[in-house]
């Protein structure tokens, strides 16, 4: 059966426009939340997006990528990320010139310190093997080291699978923050900005079924609604609104698959105050409605 998984930490959040671009529901195997792709890899892919984050690993010069409407062009060592929800497409790849990997949002999720960097994370995509040796030396062990556990027959793969996830989540972190050291907006902001955001983040995660509005959450962070506003928009590059409509809806979609709850009361104990405004924010995000998603994954 094919997992799901829901992305609360989008790059541009949902928007309606993605609804002419695919999506792509990828089916994780055996090692839940994790895949790994070497000689499977297309050489051409149309525009398309998904709730997972992809890493490619280019092993050919030539390889070509668009990411929204930029497009790069890797050589061999070169990394390129692809965060969730972010569309992206594979304009020419030679064969066998590329692996990657795709893990599940909720990897990063869990976390909240990349939560709070995310809107830092999400504009970092190409990595160069000339200009970060070392970085993309790093990753690409890891993507090997990814693929040999998830096709080992080790009981702890999963584990050990998410372990080299969030070493190569860990360097990158470091990157953009040293990328950024020079700039007196970030290094004025990111110390405190950042506790902040991670402040509010733990609360909203304690709270999301609560009549929570940005006002309490503000309030409880010690700032003002629109300082709050401002600075959860810069470092999520989602509003407040949307982030905690993304959380009730991966709440929402776990206790869907409990069958003795009726869908009135998944949506309440989320943190929805009407089943209207649960309906619509659930399509929007999943791309399903409520009932069809718990047939489907029933």
């Amino acid at each position: 059966m094919e997992s799901y998984y829901c992305c609360v930490l989008p790059d541009f959040c949902y928007d309606k426009g993605m609804n002419t671009i695919n999506k792509e529901q990828i089916p994780f195997d055996a090692v839940s939340s994790v895949s790994f792709t070497d000689s499977q890899a297309p050489e051409a892919f149309p525009p398309h997006w998904h709730n997972a984050a992809e890493f490619t690993l280019a092993l050919k010069d030539g390889c070509r990528y668009r990411i929204g409407n930029v497009l790069y062009e890797l050589n061999a060592g070169d990394v390129l990320l692809v965060w969730p929800q972010q569309v992206h497409e594979t304009v020419r790849v030679p064969k066998d010139g590329a692996v990657f990997i795709q893990f599940a949002a909720s990897i990063l999720e869990n976390n909240l310190d990349l939560v709070s960097l995310s809107g830092f994370l999400f504009d970092c995509h190409h990595l160069s093997a000339r200009t970060d040796p070392k970085l993309t030396k790093l990753i690409a062990d890891k993507i090997y080291e990814i693929r040999d556990i998830h096709n080992s027959a080790d009981p702890l793969a999963e584990t050990g699978c998410k372990l080299s996830i969030y070493q190569i989540l860990m360097a990158v972190g470091n990157h953009v923050i040293d990328a950024r050291k020079d700039d007196p907006l970030f290094t004025q902001s990111a110390g405190t900005g950042q506790r902040y955001i991670h402040s509010a983040c733990t609360y909203i995660s304690e709270n999301y079924a609560e009549n929570l509005t940005q006002a309490q959450v503000a309030e409880k962070v010690g700032l003002s609604t629109f300082y709050f506003s401002k600075l959860f928009k810069q470092y999520m590059h989602v509003s407040f609104p949307a982030y905690l409509s993304g959380i009730r809806v991966k709440k929402a979609a776990a206790l869907l698959l409990d069958e003795n709850l009726t869908i009135t009361e998944c949506a309440f104990m989320a943190g929805f105050q009407s089943t209207t405004a649960f309906n619509k924010a659930f399509h929007d995000i999943t791309g399903y409605a409520p009932r069809d998603y718990r047939k489907l994954y029933r």
